[in-house]
């Protein structure tokens, strides 16, 4: 069984960290109601193209398990009254002062039901930019992830929206940490993940580094800023990524390679002189590597035990069932047709909800006759 079963997931959130959090939910069991605004709805129903039976590929990427309905929450408070009280968690991305004055802050809604979990996502903590929206892109920038994230003098975001997709597994993680502390307690509790947190803490290794330094670290594009050789290199045809981790594994790299005499280079003997020489290193290695085609050297170096792969296109990627085999669950929408799409990468999920994401206020009576209300 899964864990969520039997619990109700009320979701006011839009764009993409609440939606996706939501939505993982849904997959790990909890029956997910989207609240949209009547007439527009959420904006990723707009963000195209590409769009596929009046539907947008981001609309549909992180709203799949979900029933959907419209409520103005001027004056649909009683529907939304009930919703909140028969709900188990309430997901929310408004700005902090938006929900307050919409009357959505915890405070104001644990008094309509002491045991919910309200899970808020947020651009910015408490403190001088508080009430500014959170946008990824900007994030990105102020988050430090652009000053690892390119190479040299030129930064650049990663390819998709990652602080909302780390925000969403910090307001996943969250909500299952409230709902464990309600089964002893009997009492919902407020969880929040903010986009500069989670970007911030996704430095990890880099941050820790900066804070005992205060060094800045550089931006080395494919490269690991710790080990050497950890980075992608050319070949004859395609990029291969070589990570090597400990010395013996560089040992055995320079055999593989033919080039035995670059392991007993003292310039290169340990892992500190490899980062010390990564330059004079990562030269010598790409004349190597430029010498044969990638599919030849990824063969050779994985059966010698160095860990080497292809860079992949998403073709490559999602046409090998041994990277996404688990992952992917197939929808029939009335509009769009059967098409494949993505899971929650958590054992628990499996296999994901089938259920296709709502239309524009497609479930709003029905949901409305449950509670008692004609729509």
């Amino acid at each position: 069984m899964k864990p969520l079963r039997g619990m109700r997931v009320l979701d006011l959130s839009r764009i993409l960290a609440g939606p996706l959090a939501a939505m993982w939910m849904a997959d790990l069991g909890a029956e997910v109601i989207k609240v949209e605004r009547p007439g527009s709805g959420d904006e990723t129903r707009r963000w195209g193209p590409p769009f596929v039976g009046g539907e947008s590929a981001y609309f549909l990427a992180v709203n799949r398990g979900k029933r959907g309905i419209t409520l103005d929450f001027a004056t649909d408070r009683e529907a939304l009254r009930k919703l909140i009280q028969r709900s188990d968690v309430l997901v929310h991305n408004f700005l902090p002062e938006t929900a307050a004055k919409l009357g959505l802050g915890c405070s104001d809604l644990r008094e309509l039901n002491p045991r919910l979990v309200y899970t808020a996502v947020a651009g910015f903590p408490p403190g001088p930019y508080r009430d500014e929206p959170g946008f990824d892109a900007l994030i990105q920038a102020l988050g430090g992830l652009m000053a690892i994230t390119g190479e040299g003098d030129r930064p650049v975001k990663v390819g998709v929206a990652i602080v909302d997709v780390l925000a969403a597994w910090a307001a996943l993680a969250g909500t299952l940490g409230a709902l464990l502390a309600r089964e002893r307690t009997g009492k919902g509790s407020e969880v929040e993940a903010t986009l500069a947190e989670c970007s911030a803490s996704a430095l990890a290794n880099v941050a820790q580094a900066f804070l005992l330094t205060g060094q800045e670290p550089s931006r080395l594009g494919t490269a690991h800023p710790h080990i050497v050789p950890y980075q992608a290199f050319p070949t004859q045809r395609g990029l291969i990524m070589v990570a090597v981790g400990t010395d013996a594994q560089f040992q055995t790299l320079c055999h593989a390679l033919g080039r035995p005499e670059i392991a007993s280079d003292p310039r290169f003997a340990t892992n500190p002189d490899r980062v010390r020489n990564r330059e004079v290193l990562v030269e010598i290695l790409t004349e190597v590597f430029r010498g044969r085609g990638g599919e030849e050297w990824v063969g050779e170096l994985k059966e010698a035990g160095i860990p080497a792969g292809r860079v992949n296109t998403l073709s490559d990627l999602f046409g090998d069932p041994g990277l996404v085999g688990r992952l992917l669950v197939e929808v029939d929408h009335p509009t769009v047709g059967r098409y494949t799409s993505v899971g929650c990468p958590m054992s628990a999920a499996w296999p994901p909800s089938p259920l296709p994401p709502p239309r524009l206020g497609e479930h709003t009576a029905e949901v409305l006759r449950g509670l008692g209300i004609r729509s």
